[in-house]
C-alpha cells in the first residue's frame, strides 16, 4: 500500500478521498493553477480551508488519526462543502464520531395490503421499506428474487450479491436507483441506526456504493423498465411501477408486469407455474 493510500477497510479515508476528488479548486474558492497529478482537491488544500495542518489531514484520510474532535470533522465537512445529509455520513464514519441515538419504529405492513399482493398471481409485487428492506411480497416477486442468497434488503442485494450482475441486464441504472433511495432516506432519517449501518455495510464492501453515495445524485429512480435475466425463464422485459403507500410513511409498493401477448408475459407465466406449490400429498 502506497504512503497515498488509505488502510483497507478505512471507509472514513475512502469517503474523503472521493469527496475530495469530486470537488474542482474553484468550488472551494481556490485558484485552479499548476498542473494536478489527481482530479479534485489536494490534501494540503483541504487541510488550508478546514484549518488543520496538511499531516493531521493526512493522517485523517489514511485511517492513522483515531480521535478526531466533532470540531475537526465539522471543518472538514465545511472545507468539503458537504450538506447536512453528508457531513452526517462523515460523522458516522469517523471512530470516536457521537451520534444521538434515535428510537425508529419497526415498519410493519397493513394486513389489507399484505392480501391484496397475494391474490396478484400473475403480477410480481413486492413492499419497500424506508431502506429498501423487502417487508412484504407475492409468491411471484419470490420467485423472480430466487437467484438471490438473501433477499431482504434490495440496495444489499443489488450492490454485495454476486447474482445481481447476472439477474439485473442493466446493473448500474438499477444500482443508481438503490443508492438514491438510500440519499433520500438520509434526509429524513439520518439517525436511523438501520440506516446507518446498512450505508457502512455497503460502503465496505462495494466501490461501486461509495461512489454513488459520495456523488449524492438522487436522481434514480425505481420504476420504467426492468430488464431481469433469470436462470429457469430466460429474458424478462417488465415494466416496473412504484407506488407510495399513503399509511406508511416511507414504504412503496413496486409492481412488475409484463406486456400482454409478449415473450416477456409468456416467461413470467412460466415463472409461476415452476414457482406454484405442487398438490398437496397423502389421502
Amino acid at each position: 500500500m502506497g504512503e497515498d493510500e488509505p488502510a483497507r477497510g478505512n471507509v472514513l479515508g475512502a469517503f474523503l478521498r472521493t469527496r475530495r476528488a469530486s470537488l474542482r479548486p474553484e468550488d472551494a474558492g481556490l485558484p485552479a493553477t499548476g498542473r494536478r497529478r489527481v482530479p479534485g482537491l489536494r490534501r494540503e488544500e483541504v487541510a488550508l480551508l478546514a484549518g488543520v495542518s496538511t499531516d493531521y489531514y493526512r493522517r485523517l484520510e489514511q485511517g492513522r488519526e483515531r480521535h478526531p474532535s466533532a470540531q475537526v470533522l465539522d471543518a472538514v465537512a465545511a472545507a468539503l462543502r458537504l450538506d447536512a445529509r453528508h457531513a452526517a455520513h462523515l460523522r458516522s464514519l469517523a471512530p470516536t464520531a457521537q451520534r444521538v441515538p434515535r428510537t425508529v419504529r419497526t415498519e410493519r405492513v397493513d394486513r389489507r395490503l399484505r392480501q391484496m399482493i397475494h391474490t396478484w398471481c400473475d403480477t410480481p409485487a413486492f413492499v419497500l421499506g424506508r431502506t429498501g428492506d423487502i417487508l412484504a411480497r407475492n409468491g411471484l416477486a419470490d420467485a423472480l428474487h430466487a437467484p438471490f442468497a438473501r433477499s431482504d434488503n434490495l440496495p444489499r442485494m443489488t450492490f454485495l450479491d454476486p447474482a445481481a450482475r447476472d439477474v439485473h441486464r442493466d446493473w448500474s441504472r438499477g444500482a443508481a436507483a438503490c443508492a438514491a433511495l438510500l440519499l433520500r432516506a438520509a434526509d429524513t432519517c439520518a439517525n436511523d441506526p438501520g440506516l446507518v449501518r446498512l450505508v457502512g455495510e455497503l460502503s465496505v464492501h462495494s466501490q461501486e456504493f461509495r461512489t454513488l453515495w459520495a456523488r449524492g445524485d438522487m436522481r434514480g429512480r425505481l420504476g420504467g423498465t426492468a430488464l431481469f435475466r433469470h436462470p429457469e425463464v430466460g429474458d424478462l422485459d417488465l415494466h416496473c411501477e412504484t407506488f407510495t403507500v399513503d399509511r406508511a410513511r416511507g414504504q412503496r409498493l413496486v409492481v412488475h408486469h409484463a406486456e400482454p401477448g409478449s415473450p416477456s408475459a409468456d416467461a413470467l407465466a412460466l415463472l409461476g407455474s415452476l414457482a406454484a406449490p405442487g398438490p398437496a400429498r397423502g389421502g
